[in-house]
């Protein structure tokens, strides 16, 4: 038995969320008294992320000849690996329950005929290869005890699942080099980012997240709200209206049918607070809530909750974290100037 994982990257580092995959498939592993085998899309002569050793992966198969993300490709080349390891049955692919982690495994469960658990928190062996697991359902309002009984079995791991954390011995992987024999339909759909848009944080990985909401008012709206997240050193996200609206892309949605956030620092502007967007950052370890209704769900659920305008309250802000980073700098000159 071997636990894979698929590793997702964040410029030339693995993504967070993928850490914390990472860290329940070596919890997994251990149960089982087996290894970690990292999958990631990257050819081997480049330099491969040090976090995939740190995080207890002892081979890393690194995934060459398909440009850019494509579904269906990855879910092959993963069908590939687990068919090169059918002489020892009950083996585990485990994704971050990103978009791209559901959709390619999604994608392996279709190619494979196996089941796939999604937004799972643990998960342990049950005897005769099966696994008993706990999962998320209702947008993680309740948690199901079941057992998976099958050659193999997919899980995605619910993003705040568990918190990401390196081994405590890592050793050095064993990089295997792999070549998917994927045909033209697999790459069918297939999407390549741009070197403008590459690297930096994203919405899953991003450790301060400032939301925005109906109350943002207009797509124009959003400039304060872009320099707040710039000056935090964080990005934008927003509520599933805003989406609707048109006025920002389904990409930046966080919510149940959005991305699933875990940052130190989420600070949601406008935003009422519904279940679904609730369940896209509960993962949140603090959250600020501004609005002007003070009983809005959002506000209740919130560490802190600052009843006013965003309008009034985020140019205050902004002017304040300036004048910070300003004072910092003087102060520094002046500190160079006396010595």
């Amino acid at each position: 038995m071997t636990v894979f994982c698929l590793a997702e990257l964040d410029g030339d580092a693995v993504a967070d969320a993928s850490l914390r995959a990472l860290t329940f498939a070596r919890g997994l592993a251990a149960s089982a008294a087996t290894g970690v085998a990292a999958v990631i899309f990257r050819a081997p002569d480049l330099a491969l992320p040090p976090e995939l050793a740190a995080y207890g992966a002892g081979d890393v198969f690194a995934v060459a000849g398909v440009d850019g993300y494509a579904p269906q490709a990855w879910g092959r080349a993963l069908a590939e690996l687990l068919d090169g390891a059918a002489s020892s049955p009950g083996h585990v692919v485990v994704a971050a329950g990103t978009e791209r982690g559901h959709e390619v495994l999604a994608h392996l469960g279709a190619i494979t005929g196996l089941p796939l658990a999604a937004n799972c928190v643990a998960a342990s062996p049950a005897g005769a290869g099966g696994l008993e697991i706990v999962r998320q359902r209702w947008a993680g309002l309740l948690l199901e005890d079941a057992a998976l009984d099958a050659p193999a079995a997919l899980l995605t791991v619910a993003t705040d699942a568990v918190a990401p954390e390196p081994a405590a011995e890592p050793g050095a992987a064993v990089v295997h080099a792999v070549s998917p024999s994927v045909s033209d339909a697999d790459l069918v759909v297939r999407a390549a980012e741009s070197p403008a848009s590459a690297g930096g944080a994203s919405l899953a990985t991003a450790r301060v997240v400032v939301g925005g909401g109906r109350g943002v008012g207009s797509a124009d709206g959003f400039a304060p709200l872009e320099e707040l997240a710039g000056l935090l050193g964080g990005v934008v996200g927003v509520s599933r209206v805003v989406t609707s609206e048109g006025w920002r892309p389904h990409s930046m949605q966080v919510g149940q049918t959005g991305t699933k956030i875990t940052p130190d620092l989420y600070l949601a502007c406008g935003i009422s607070g519904a279940i679904q967007h609730f369940a896209g950052c509960a993962g949140a370890k603090h959250i600020i809530a501004i609005n002007t209704d003070p009983s809005a769900p959002m506000m209740t659920r919130a560490d802190y909750a600052v009843v006013g305008d965003l309008h009034a309250v985020l140019p205050a802000l902004i002017e304040a974290l300036r004048a910070r980073a300003l004072g910092g700098v003087c102060l520094a000159e002046r500190v160079r100037e006396r010595a």
